[in-house]
Parts: C-alpha cells; sequence; structure tokens
C-alpha cells in the first residue's frame, strides 16, 4: 500500500498563530515524548511506528515545504504543487508521481489521508485494513469512518446503505455538516463521522486522469498544472464513483482545526510568557510574544498572541474568526524556515513610495541562508548572538555578535551559523515582497567552492 499524506490550508480558524505559510498542522501545542509537538510530527511518528512511513509521500504547496522540513527533515519525500489549485489536482499530481517516477504498480492500493488528524495510533492500523477490504468486494474507493461520539454539527457524514453494524459498510450517501437534530437520525443509522481517507487502486484514478485527456507522466502533469480545474477529490472522483464502502473505525478521532477543540487536546493551559490566574477555568493561554500576556477571571476562553495578532474569545465562539477574517490581508509575520524562523518586527510604508521592514532573524547552527540576491531592496543585518560565515560579492568572512553588515542592492549574499545566530535584518526597498529573492546557491559546500574565503577558518 502506498500512502499520500495531504499538507495544505492556511487554518484560519486557528487565527493569529496559524497563518497562509504556518497551517494549523505545524503549532506545536501538543504533548509530545519530550517537548511539545505539531500535528504534522505527532501523525508522521505514528505512520513510522506503524511502518507506514516508507511507503508515504506528502503533496503540499510551495509555501508549506520549509516548514515541513524544519519540523520532519529533509529525508520526507514530498510532492509539491506549483500553485494552490483544490485537493484534486494534488492527488492526481500524487498520484502522476506513484506511477511514472515510482513505478508502483498499477494494481497497487493507494490510500489518501489529511496530515493533521487527531488519532490514537490503531488508526493506522485501520488504514491498512483498506487495501484488503477494497479487493475483496472490488469497490472503487474504500473510506474510513469514525464511530461518532455526540451528535457534531462540524462534521460530515457517511449514511450506510443499511443500519446494521458491519465491518465493511456499504455506502449509501454522505450528509455534509447537518444540524444537530438531523446529526442525532444520522447517528441512529448508524452513520459515520468522514474522516477524510480515500483509498483506491492506482489503476482508478490513473484511468480517470486518461478519461479527462490530462497527463499521467508526473512531469508533464506538473507543467500543466496550472490547467487543471480547481476542485474538490469529493466533487470530482467521490461523488462519481458508483460502488463505494467504509471501514467503521471505533477508536478516537479528532479534527483539531478550531480553538474549542484544539484545546482539548493541548499540552499545557498557558504556553508562552504569561501568567493564567486560578480563577480562569477551561482558559488557554498561548503567547508567542516577547511580552507577558495575563488572564484574570475569563472562563471557557481562547486568549492567543502572534505577531500576526491576538486573539480573545469564547471558545464556542472561536471557530467566528474565519469569517471575521474574510478580506482580512496581511504578510506572515511569523514563519518557520528550513534554516530556522524569523519574526516581523515593524513593517512602514512611507507616501513617497519607499518602504523599511525590519526582522529578527534566527539560523539554526550548521544550517544557511541561500546565497541570494534582491532587485527592489538594499539589507543592512546587526548580529546580536552567535558567530559563523558571512558571503558578500564572492568573499567569505567570520562574523559574530556586534558586526554590522551592510548589503546593497543586487549584492550576491548568504550566511551559515556556527552556533545559533540571530541578526536583526532591516530591509529598505520601494517593494519588500518575499519573491524578490534570485538563489544562486542553496548549500554553504557550494557557496565555499565559488567564493574566495578570506579567513583561515572553516
Amino acid at each position: 500500500m502506498e500512502l499520500i499524506l495531504l499538507s495544505g490550508g492556511s487554518g484560519k480558524r486557528l487565527w493569529p498563530l496559524s497563518n497562509d505559510s504556518r497551517s494549523k498542522q505545524f503549532l506545536k501545542v501538543l504533548p509530545g515524548d519530550k517537548e511539545l509537538e505539531s500535528m504534522v510530527q505527532r501523525v508522521w511518528k505514528q505512520l513510522q511506528s506503524t511502518h507506514l512511513s516508507n511507503s508515504t509521500v506528502i503533496a503540499t504547496s510551495k509555501s508549506q515545504v520549509d516548514m515541513i522540513q524544519s519540523q520532519l527533515g529533509y529525508e520526507v519525500p514530498l510532492i509539491i504543487e506549483p500553485e494552490r489549485r483544490d485537493t484534486f489536482p494534488a492527488i492526481a499530481l500524487a498520484a502522476t508521481y506513484l506511477y511514472s517516477v515510482k513505478n508502483i504498480d498499477l494494481n497497487e492500493v493507494v490510500a489518501v489521508l489529511p496530515v493533521d488528524p487527531y488519532v490514537e495510533t490503531g488508526f493506522f492500523e485501520k488504514i491498512k485494513d483498506l487495501d484488503s477490504a477494497l479487493r475483496s468486494v472490488n469497490a472503487d474507493l474504500a473510506l474510513i469512518g469514525a464511530s461518532p461520539t455526540y451528535p457534531s454539527s462540524k462534521y460530515g457524514y457517511i449514511v450506510p446503505a443499511h443500519s446494521g453494524k458491519e465491518d465493511i459498510v456499504e455506502v449509501k450517501s454522505f450528509k455534509e455538516k447537518p444540524s444537530e437534530s438531523e446529526a442525532e437520525q444520522l447517528i441512529q443509522e448508524n452513520a459515520l463521522w468522514n474522516c477524510g481517507v480515500f483509498a483506491f487502486k492506482l489503476e482508478y484514478l490513473i484511468s480517470l486522469l486518461k478519461e479527462k485527456n490530462l497527463p499521467i507522466d508526473y512531469h508533464v502533469l506538473l507543467e500543466r498544472y496550472s490547467e487543471l480545474e480547481k476542485i474538490s477529490f469529493d466533487y470530482a472522483v467521490v461523488e462519481k464513483a458508483k460502488n463505494i464502502i467504509a471501514l467503521p473505525y471505533y477508536g478516537t478521532w479528532k479534527d483539531l482545526g478550531t480553538w474549542n477543540t484544539l484545546t482539548e487536546e493541548m499540552g499545557n493551559n498557558v504556553i508562552g510568557k504569561g501568567i493564567l490566574c486560578d480563577e480562569s477555568v477551561n482558559t488557554h493561554l498561548v503567547n508567542e510574544l516577547d511580552v507577558p500576556v495575563t488572564v484574570i477571571g475569563l472562563d471557557n476562553a481562547i486568549v492567543a498572541a502572534s505577531p500576526d495578532g491576538i486573539l480573545v474569545s469564547d471558545k464556542l465562539s472561536s471557530p467566528k474568526i474565519k469569517e471575521i477574517l474574510t478580506g482580512f490581508e496581511q504578510r506572515p509575520m511569523y514563519e518557520e524556515r528550513r534554516w530556522g524562523w524569523y519574526k516581523v518586527l515593524e513593517h512602514t510604508k512611507f507616501d513617497e513610495g519607499n518602504e523599511v521592514l525590519t526582522k529578527r532573524i534566527c539560523v539554526n547552527a550548521g544550517s544557511n541562508l541561500s546565497y541570494q540576491k534582491h532587485y527592489a531592496r538594499s539589507e543592512v543585518w546587526t548580529i546580536i548572538k552567535g558567530e559563523g560565515y558571512f558571503a558578500l560579492e564572492d568573499k567569505i568572512v567570520n562574523v559574530k555578535s556586534g558586526d554590522v553588515l551592510v548589503i546593497p542592492v543586487e549584492s550576491k549574499h548568504g550566511i551559515k551559523a556556527v552556533t545559533e545566530l540571530e541578526f536583526i535584518e532591516v530591509q529598505t526597498g520601494d517593494q519588500l515582497i518575499e519573491e524578490d529573492i534570485v538563489r544562486i546557491f542553496m548549500t554553504w559546500e557550494e557557496v565555499e567552492e565559488h567564493c574566495n574565503v578570506t579567513t583561515n577558518s572553516k
């Protein structure tokens, strides 16, 4: 069996910690073995423990690559969308990779699942059962449905063809986010929560791509990706499938997509710098800022602070944040990258057209920024912690705390941290955007081969 993990979305219901580059699956708020971990780290450990990780690829967007590599390492196989086009194009691209690059047999079963379910490890043992179940009844699709624990209006439901409990359920229809009274009736009919897991033989999807006159070669489809219709896998495939089965799962399954569900599983009531007074019952504080936050006398609330903003909300009302933020656009103020992280400290646009952007940047020991240049901005870096090597216009020098580095427009530059390195970056220009970057070399070995090292130490 081959697995495709879908990692996408912006997770705006978990604003201000989540943004367009740091989706909900990357928030390190869940209890781990030694420290807090993210949803994607938890799921990957479960895949490893059930011996499924070696046959798993992650389908994601360009904006999430650095975050995934920062949290899971560089060895995790990624299928990278050139642009976001919903779940059917993402799954199609991954399927063509399995077929034309990895040379997986067309008779092999492929399971697709989201990267962020909160489940017990037994859930992944149930995923293994999809292979034999799909083959035993020769179904088009096999799903997993969790046994509902309460009549939720937040989840979709799989409606069975028969009311009795069975190991393999024939699917009659689907009901998306019913009212609580409708959900109660569905539960009486043994309906299941839809976990967003799909399994099919690779041949099924490759044949579908042929019917749609779409390329089945990964590299060709990658080039034509922008031509694909923006459509979900549910609409493009599931609704048109004739023979669908589902396997009931009776363990814990949660979608931690809102603050009121996420806080039920968080490792601590207080994460970050702050005080939560005793009279605040069932309240959680998550603070990523350097200023302390104190919460007094608020019950059943979430208080979340990050460089992107501050949220104070009753937990039950917190899902409304997605609608409230509709039309509100701003650049991500905090990002994790493969080499470390950065925070935006200030961004000012002046009437005459120029801008100033100030960041605090941390490069992990042994990591490096790419050797790069910018066309629309100059930069000044002030080293505030650690030491490393700085490359400017093909020359490398040692740098340490207290050094000030001036980088003119279009100058080639990069930096490598020997110890954990932090610096304040001040950008000045008329268009300060992340896209204004030309990467010349990615590895420091390439930089050293190309540049003149003006110090004896390495």
